[in-house]
């Protein structure tokens, strides 16, 4: 099938996303059984419910548009799983691990950010107001997601550092007081 309107474009970015959706409710799981933070874990597991959720209102607009819900392999997010993958084959320490799974879902957040932002713009140029709240739900719940991965990054990146990092990163600080 051509695809030549907005609407068709639309449909794709929606089966793309369902598709992302799917496989993300796979691979966070993983994700927060291999946290050693206990915060970290939960907010996996927190946003697996919310991914659930993600992929069922795009099963609801999908059925508000009398269609079925399809998927589209969303080969993005399957490229920022296996690196999120390969990261946790590398057999780091629980902190270092920790860090990396944090900067491994913020690729998944910004990625989903910006995909639920052009599928929300396309339904409001389709004047489909449905659809418009419910992406702009997810697309919030996303931001969301990132803010709180930023959070707990604060501190599990300062946990992640050896002394030695540590005492280095205060060496310029040092500096600039002295110079002052």
């Amino acid at each position: 099938m051509k695809s030549s309107s907005l609407q068709d474009l639309f449909l794709i970015e929606l089966s793309d996303l369902y598709d992302a959706e799917h496989q993300l409710i796979k691979a966070l799981p993983k994700m927060a059984k291999a946290s050693s933070s206990d915060s970290l874990r939960g907010a996996f597991e927190e946003h697996l419910e919310q991914t659930k959720e993600h992929a069922a209102r795009i099963e609801r607009i999908f059925a508000d548009l009398d269609m079925p819900p399809t998927r589209e392999k969303c080969k993005g997010m399957q490229g920022l799983i296996s690196e999120g993958n390969d990261l946790l084959k590398k057999k780091l320490n629980p902190e270092v691990q920790d860090a990396g799974i944090i900067a491994a879902a913020q690729r998944v957040e910004h990625y989903e950010i910006a995909a639920y932002g052009c599928a929300r713009t396309y339904a409001e140029l389709l004047q489909n107001r449905q659809a418009v709240d419910l992406l702009e739900q997810t697309l919030q719940e996303e931001k969301d997601a990132d803010e709180k991965l930023t959070e707990l990054a604060q501190q599990i990146n300062v946990e992640a550092q050896t002394p030695e990092e540590a005492l280095e990163g205060e060496e310029p600080k040092r500096k600039a007081k002295a110079a002052s």
